[in-house]
Parts: structure tokens; sequence; C-alpha cells
């Protein structure tokens, strides 16, 4: 069954940019040209990736993407006008994977939607449970507990931490698990590795403005401490 491509976005000219590049891929492309349309299309048929643009009427694309996020773990990829800090930083807490800058490169547009699905497939190898003090991961089963208590991670997030928990006290640089959690090998932004490190530690540590299990090394990346 062919991969399914939800695009949110009111500019035509770059809407139908996005579609003629997707398909040439072989993706079926779905449009909506506000947040509320994205919304309902995606409510009534979930998609396979979702690309969404920051500035949309109406509902913005922070928003979209959140009321997505509440429900769904599906790939999603912020499209902005700008590469500004402030912009990636706020769609990446909203809960997107990642972002594109308008104009974007057909050919990396592509690139990046193959990257995601790819991860997204892929079943994650290893022990069946890894404990570290009160952090108790299992990929097999997809699931993370603190204390007991069962934790939900959106699936870059708990990619990250298996990556990190595959080799306790290592430090990864942030072009590291690019390549490793995003497979991205050329194209990638380290601040998707701050943002989603931020993220993880609200939802894992007990106080996040000081970890107990994801470290920052200062100046080389980030490691699982043990």
């Amino acid at each position: 069954m062919a991969v399914r491509i939800l695009t949110v976005e009111d500019d035509e000219r770059i809407q139908a940019a996005m579609r003629m590049a997707l398909e040439d891929e072989g993706y079926t492309v779905v449009e909506a040209a506000t947040g509320e349309e994205g919304l309902e299309l995606f409510a009534r048929r979930p998609a396979d990736v979702v690309l969404i643009d920051l500035m949309l009427p109406g509902i913005d694309g922070f928003e979209v993407c959140r009321s997505i996020r509440r429900s769904s773990d599906v790939p999603i990829v912020m499209v902005t006008a700008r590469s500004d800090t402030h912009d990636v930083v706020a769609g990446l807490e909203a809960g997107a994977d990642d972002y594109v800058t308008k104009p974007f490169v057909p050919k990396e547009l592509a690139a990046r939607i193959r990257a995601l699905l790819r991860r997204a497939r892929s079943g994650d190898s290893g022990p069946s449970s890894m404990i570290f003090g009160e952090l108790e991961i299992r990929p097999e089963a997809g699931e993370v507990l603190v204390a007991g208590s069962l934790i939900p991670l959106t699936k870059t997030e708990f990619r990250l931490l298996c990556e990190l928990a595959g080799s306790p006290g290592r430090v990864f640089s942030r072009e590291q698990l690019l390549e490793r959690v995003w497979g991205y090998d050329y194209f990638g932004d380290g601040r998707l590795v701050d943002v989603h490190v931020r993220r993880l530690r609200t939802k894992v540590e007990a106080d996040p403005a000081h970890p107990r299990y994801v470290v920052t090394s200062r100046g080389l990346g980030y490691k699982l401490q043990t």
C-alpha cells in the first residue's frame, strides 16, 4: 500500500511543489490549506507522515502539531519560512520530529521523508529490558517506566533513549545521534538533538534541570549515566 502523506500548507505554489516532489517518489499526497482542514483529514484517516506549515490562517502550525501529537506518534515535519531558532525550537517543542526551511530542495525533502519512514518502520532490537535505577526501558515492548509508572514517549524520544541506553556511559555527539536516531548523515541540525533531549528529560527525570540519567558532556554530546 502506498505511503500516505498529509501536507498542511496555505501557499498554493509551495503546496504544488511539495506534491510534485512527493508524488515523484511514489507517495500518495493529501492536501489541506488550513489547520482545521488538516486536523479533520487526519482524524478521518491518519497519514504515515504529516508536513505542517508553521504560519497558517486560523489554527497555526504549532497548535496543529500539538493536537496531532496528543493522539498519535506519526512522524511530523514542520515547514517554516525561516530558520530562526525560536521558530524551529518552538516547532520541535510542539512535538515535531524535524523541520525544513522554505524554499526547500525537493531531493532533500524526499530524503528526509525516507529517513523518517525508515526509522518509523524499523524494529528496536536488543535486550528485553534495561534497568538504570528507577528507569526501566523495554525495547521490544516499546515501553519506558520510571519508578514503575509507564511514561508516554514519542517514537523519536524512545529511539533516542534506546540509543543512549544501548551503550551506557558512552558519550554520543550530536552528529552521531542525528545519524543513528534520525538517519541523517549530511543534512541534520544539532538543534533536533538538543530539543528532543530536553523533552525527554521532562518525562524521565525527577528534576530535568539536574538530570540523573540523560546527562550532558559539555562540548562533546550526551550520555546515559549509569
